[in-house]
């Protein structure tokens, strides 16, 4: 269990004996699965319109002064209804959702929320617990710029659209590749503050002026409008919801599925509670920059721990650990070391124009490099064994590979695993 501040433990450890006691039941004595059924929704946020911007419930940028279009009490079952990460039209499985009239990058993400818990105060914790995730119509995965790998596959669009089941994902561009539902909100946040907002959008613009990689405030396509919109009155100051921060948001994390609990710093009174970005299954990484993405429907609830916030650099979450497992009875893997060709730079490092970067052939301690590395040679042995293409390969690391730290100790080569589960291969007769 995370620490909190004294005057505070004791009334966790209650709060989180409640929840347990009331989900034992809806989770069926298995944290590991998704309950046969929710239970009904106390407050209940229903997606309407074609898209966000139609949607007096959806929003895409973040900002304190971004009105909460519900309340719900701690301890009441919220439901949220979502749109897939690309604001694509809600349609029914068989049918292929067009994407949102505005330019991709402009309308992602499209969250639903915010929602104010009564009592909950500014420098306080919200504790947000997952009952049940489920999926709406179909799933789509797409290769971005924004990849691991993005710069080896520029210029070479490729999507997936999947069939989704409450069992696993089947696609007829990847015959012969099931992919286990594990679903989990890629998007769980508050807002930030009105002294906070300003400070992450200062450190980001120097980061950007520096030549990183940063998705600075923007205008276009911005809900909701009166506020971030091309005339809205704080335009400058609406962020991006692309990187997570310190209040929560895109932390694309698959361990966050349903029976977990998520600890989310409250930087306003009532936290603005959002959810959105939800992703069918993803490997750790999501290296070719989407998962599974899906619209879906996410029951939760919510306690508050009054003064936590103190003991909170950011999120934190705690819930069973069978969700840390490969959800396959066997895997292979490759090994990846920051080692690189002379005279090259990783993307990554270009901004910081080194002429040493340049020159070495490791690049000690460097877990991106070596993520990299890993990454190839996992999309190498995929296109070797299975037969697939380069681009099909990616897709696949990006929905089902998991990369993990194998060790930080090792001086100038620290090591990442690229780990492949391979249940996920089956006779595509079978399927």
């Amino acid at each position: 269990m995370a620490n909190y501040p004294a005057d505070s433990r004791n009334k966790l450890v209650l709060q989180l004996a409640i929840i347990g006691l009331a989900f034992a039941g809806l989770l069926g004595g298995s944290m590991n699965a998704e309950p046969a059924d929710a239970p009904d929704a106390d407050v209940l946020l229903e997606r309407s319109g074609a898209y966000c911007r139609d949607d007096p419930n959806c929003f895409n940028r973040l900002h304190p002064e971004i009105p909460s279009v519900a309340r719900a009490r701690p301890g009441q079952v919220i439901v949220f209804e979502t749109r897939d990460a690309a604001d694509s039209s809600i349609l029914p499985p068989e049918q292929t959702p067009p994407r949102s009239p505005g330019v991709i990058g402009h309308v992602i993400h499209p969250l639903t929320g915010p929602v104010y818990i009564e009592g909950a105060k500014r420098g306080d914790v919200l504790a947000v617990t997952l009952i049940k995730i489920e999926p709406y119509g179909n799933g789509r995965t797409t290769i971005t710029p924004g990849g691991l790998l993005g710069d080896l596959f520029r210029g070479r669009p490729f999507s997936v659209m999947w069939e989704l089941t409450p069992e696993a994902a089947t696609s007829s561009a990847l015959p012969g590749v099931r992919i286990p539902h594990a679903a989990f909100p890629g998007v769980i946040t508050g807002l930030p503050g009105p002294e906070e907002v300003l400070i992450y959008r200062d450190r980001e613009q120097a980061t950007l002026e520096a030549g990183g990689a940063v998705t600075p405030p923007l205008a276009a396509d911005a809900v909701p409008v009166t506020l971030c919109g091309p005339e809205g009155r704080v335009a400058s100051e609406c962020l991006r919801t692309i990187p997570p921060r310190e209040f929560g948001g895109n932390m694309d994390t698959r361990y966050m599925q349903a029976g977990v609990t998520v600890y989310l710093p409250c930087q306003i009174d009532g936290c603005g509670l959002a959810v959105g970005d939800v992703h069918y299954a993803q490997g750790d990484g999501e290296v070719a920059g989407t998962a599974i993405e899906m619209a879906a429907r996410v029951t939760l609830t919510t306690q508050v721990l009054a003064g936590a916030a103190r003991d909170f650099a950011g999120p934190h979450f705690e819930g069973p650990s069978t969700l840390l497992d490969l959800p396959s009875g066997s895997f292979y893997a490759t090994t990846g070391f920051p080692i690189k060709d002379p005279g090259t730079v990783p993307p990554h490092l270009r901004y910081l124009q080194s002429e040493k970067t340049a020159e070495l052939e490791n690049l000690s301690q460097d877990l991106t490099l070596a993520a990299r590395n890993a990454l190839i040679e996992m999309i190498d042995y995929i296109q070797r064994t299975r037969g697939l293409t380069r681009e099909q390969a990616y897709i696949v690391a990006s929905v089902a590979v998991d990369l993990r730290i194998g060790q930080v100790v090792n001086g100038t080569n620290v090591g990442v695993n690229a780990i492949l589960p391979l249940d996920i291969f089956v006779d595509p007769d079978n399927l």
